[in-house]
């Protein structure tokens, strides 16, 4: 039986690598530890016999890097160059019944998933939005036709989500629960506020 793929995008859980604006307003030390606690979270939640999941990560460097939030039996790719709608699409090209996902968003659990891929079901893509206008998840039957719809959008911008479903024909993505992305001190405080988290962050 097939099984679909889960992709997590990630960037290496070093200090002063990734979550740049949380760094500038907390500091590097602790933006690190925030950004392994969600690393952590994410990597716990995505791994399910029910689906194939792999780390694609970035720089490429670290590709066969070790790190101890990064399980060593996960599969791994890099990224590879361009901006995030490149990588996005260089990712997701040759699967099919696919998923991608980021590590920061702490309420993340396996049931999103799990609804994210049944989803595809009733619609040829899905879309999991987030509060700052991102997304949480993107998930689609085929890999090809969502990687085409990664140009022309705006991405790290309240419009990201709004530009990804223009691309995709708004009739042909099923929407999913609305969750926060951790990426500024203001995000975090309104996460801990709303629920005591259990991931560390």
């Amino acid at each position: 039986m097939y099984k679909p793929t889960l992709i997590v995008m990630a960037k290496a859980p070093r200090v002063g690598v990734g979550k740049t604006r949380l760094s500038a307003e907390l500091g590097r030390a602790e933006a690190w530890r925030i950004n392994r606690g969600l690393q952590t979270h994410t990597l716990r939640v995505a791994r399910d016999d029910r689906w194939r999941t792999v780390l694609c990560v970035t720089p490429d460097s670290v590709v066969r890097g070790r790190f101890s939030v990064w399980p060593d039996s996960l599969a791994r790719m890099a990224q590879g160059p361009g901006d995030l709608g490149a990588r996005l699409a260089r990712a997701l090209l040759d699967k099919r019944a696919v998923a991608i996902i980021g590590t920061d968003c702490p309420s993340l659990t396996r049931a999103h998933l799990v609804q994210g891929f049944a989803a595809l079901k009733r619609k040829p893509f899905a879309l999991g939005p987030a509060y700052d206008g991102g997304f949480w998840l993107l998930a689609a039957r085929s890999g090809r036709a969502v990687a085409r719809a990664m140009g022309g959008v705006r991405w790290s911008s309240a419009h990201a989500a709004a530009d990804v479903l223009r691309n995709l024909g708004a009739a042909n993505v099923a929407l999913l629960p609305m969750l926060r992305d951790i990426d500024v001190a203001a995000d975090l405080a309104a996460y801990r506020s709303a629920k005591r988290p259990s991931s560390g962050v």
